[in-house]
C-alpha cells in the first residue's frame, strides 16, 4: 500500500477535531499533542521508507526491462527458421555423400548459419517403378534390398516412399555445431518382413554428431557421433540411384573424425567403433561383432585443383583398417570375422561449368574368406573391387536447370565364372529442378548379375547351392521426386 502526507495530516486534524470531554485539563490536552506528534513523525517516517522501497522497485524494474530488450535485440528474429537450399544440399543422398560436415563448417563460415540458432529441415523421396526380370526372385537393383520378400516372379511394380528424413542444425557460439538426421526408408530397411511390416517401417537416428571447428579461426576441427566415414568419394551422377561403391563401401559409423580443411587440402582421420558398424566396416572385438573397443579407423586426403572459375578437379585417397568383406562361409549381414580385412579407394571428380565427371576405384587388401564355399571348390575365394566412372550436363529445359546423366558400377566378389562373381549397373538419368529444392526425375536401369552379400556364395543347409546368378539381369524404369524443406 502506498501512503501520502496529505493522508497523514487528514489522520492528524481529524483526530485534533474530535470532542475533548468537559473535564479534560490542559496538561491532558497538551499530553495528547505530545503522543499525536509523535505518532505523527513515526509515520512521517514510515512514508518516507514506504516511498524509497516504491523507488527502488522502480528502478529494478526499469533495468529488468533494458536488460530483457538488450537481450532480445541481440538474438536474431529467426532463431528458429528453415532454410530450403541447406535442407537439399544436407539430405541429398547423392552428393557430397560423406563430407556434410564441410557444408556445415562453410555455411558457418560465410555466415550463412549464424551463431545460436537452430535449422528445421525435411525431405521426402516417393518414386514409381517398373521392373522386369529374366529370373524370378531375382532382381538385382539395390535401391530395394533384393531378396524374395520384397519382388516376386518375373516382374514387379511399385508407387512407395523411398524415403522420409528430418533433420535438426543447431549452433551454439562460434564453435559448436550440432546435427541430428531421422531417417524413414522401408525400401531398404534391415528389418525382417515386407516393405508394409512394421519391422521395416521404423523410424531411426540415420546421422547424428557434434561438430568443435570454426574455419575462420583454425583449419582444424574434430566430430563425434554417428556419422557417413571418411572413405571414398560415394558421389553419384545419378538424379536419384546410388552407385554401386556405395553399396559396396560407403561407410556408417560410430567414431571421432578429426579433420583439417583449407581452400587445397582436406584430411580426415575418424578413430571408428569396432564390431560389425551400421555400414561397410567390421572389425573384431574379443573374436565377436560386439562394439566394445575404439579399435578401427579410416583415413582420407584429398586435394582441390582450381583452373579457373568454372573448373576445378577433387583427387583423392582413402584407407581403412576394416572394410565389412571379412566373414567366413557362410556369409551373413553384421556377423563377426576372426581378422579384419583391410580395403583402400582411389577417386576424382572434374567439374567444368555444366559438365561433372567423376571415377572411383575400391578394393579390399584381402580376400574374403566367405566367397569360398567348400561344398563348391572350384571358386576360390577373392578379393572384393568396386568401381564406377559418370558424368552429367547441366542444360535447360522449360527455363529449368536440367541434368543429363550416364553412369556404370560394378562389383566384383567372385573369380570367372562363379555364381557370385559381378553385378553389374548401368544408369541412364535426367532430373529437372523446378526449384532449387524440388526435383523431378527419371532414370532407367540395367542390373547384370545379381549377387546379394547376404548368402552370397551359399549356405550350409543346400550344399553345392548358392543364391547368386551371373546370368540374371534386370530392367527397371524409375520416376520420382525429391523434395526438401
Amino acid at each position: 500500500m502506498k501512503f501520502s502526507r496529505s493522508g497523514a495530516l487528514a489522520v492528524l486534524v481529524s483526530t485534533l477535531a474530535s470532542p475533548v470531554h468537559a473535564g479534560a485539563s490542559l496538561d491532558e490536552i497538551a499530553a495528547k499533542l505530545d503522543a499525536l506528534m509523535a505518532e505523527n513523525e513515526k509515520l512521517k517516517a514510515r512514508i518516507g521508507q514506504l516511498e524509497n522501497q516504491q523507488s527502488a522497485t522502480d528502478v529494478a524494474m526499469q533495468e529488468a526491462r533494458a536488460s530483457i530488450t538488450a537481450v532480445s535485440e541481440s538474438v536474431p528474429a529467426d532463431v528458429v527458421r528453415t532454410d530450403h537450399d541447406h535442407a537439399y544440399a544436407m539430405l541429398d543422398p547423392n552428393t557430397w555423400v560423406n563430407r556434410k560436415q564441410k557444408i556445415l563448417l562453410e555455411a558457418r563460415k560465410h555466415g550463412d548459419i549464424p551463431a545460436n540458432t537452430v535449422v528445421l529441415s525435411g525431405a521426402v523421396t516417393p518414386i514409381m517403378d517398373i521392373q522386369k526380370s529374366n529370373t524370378e526372385d531375382k532382381f538385382g537393383y539395390l535401391m530395394r534390398h533384393p531378396t524374395a520378400s520384397n519382388q516376386r516372379t518375373t516382374e514387379a511394380s511399385e508407387a512407395v516412399i523411398h524415403s522420409a528424413q528430418l533433420a535438426v542444425t543447431a549452433t551454439m557460439g562460434d564453435w559448436i555445431t550440432g546435427y541430428m538426421e531421422m531417417l524413414y526408408n522401408p525400401t531398404q530397411s534391415f528389418g525382417t518382413g515386407t516393405l508394409t511390416d512394421v519391422n521395416r517401417n521404423q523410424v531411426e537416428v540415420r546421422k547424428g554428431y557434434v561438430i568443435l571447428g570454426n574455419l575462420d579461426e583454425s583449419p582444424y576441427y574434430a566430430q563425434i557421433g554417428k556419422m557417413d566415414t571418411p572413405f571414398g568419394l560415394m558421389d553419384t551422377v545419378n538424379p536419384f540411384t546410388s552407385n554401386t561403391v556405395w553399396h559396396a563401401f560407403g561407410g556408417l559409423a560410430y567414431g571421432l573424425n578429426l579433420g583439417y580443411d583449407t581452400y587445397d587440402w582436406d584430411m580426415n582421420f575418424m578413430a571408428i567403433q569396432g564390431g560389425s558398424q551400421f555400414r561397410a566396416h567390421n572389425v573384431p572385438v574379443d573374436q565377436s561383432n560386439v562394439p566394445s573397443k575404439l579399435n578401427n579407423f579410416a583415413v582420407d586426403v584429398n586435394r582441390t585443383f582450381t583452373f579457373d572459375d568454372d573448373a576445378w578437379l577433387l583427387a583423392g585417397a582413402s584407407y581403412t583398417k576394416g572394410s565389412a568383406y571379412c566373414q567366413g562361409f557362410p556369409v551373413t549381414h553384421f556377423s563377426s570375422c576372426n581378422k579384419p580385412n583391410a580395403a583402400w579407394d582411389v577417386y576424382a571428380q572434374y567439374v567444368d561449368g555444366p559438365l561433372t565427371l567423376e571415377a572411383e576405384f575400391a578394393k579390399t587388401v584381402d580376400v574374403w574368406p566367405g566367397t569360398f564355399n567348400p561344398t563348391i571348390p572350384q571358386f576360390a575365394a577373392s578379393k572384393v573391387t568396386s568401381f564406377g566412372v559418370g558424368g552429367k550436363y547441366r542444360t535447360t529445359w522449360f527455363d529449368k536447370p536440367t541434368d543429363l546423366s550416364v553412369e556404370f558400377s560394378s562389383f566384383i566378389a567372385g573369380p570367372d565364372g562363379a555364381p557370385w562373381e559381378k553385378q553389374d549397373q548401368l544408369v541412364f538419368g535426367a532430373a529437372t529442378f523446378v526449384t532449387p529444392s524440388a526435383k523431378l526425375f527419371g532414370e532407367f536401369i540395367r542390373t547384370e548379375g545379381f549377387a546379394p552379400l547376404n548368402f552370397i556364395s551359399g549356405n550350409t543347409t543346400t550344399p553345392g547351392v548358392t543364391i547368386s546368378d551371373s546370368n540374371a539381369h534386370s530392367n527397371i524404369f524409375l520416376v520420382g521426386a525429391n523434395v526438401a524443406f
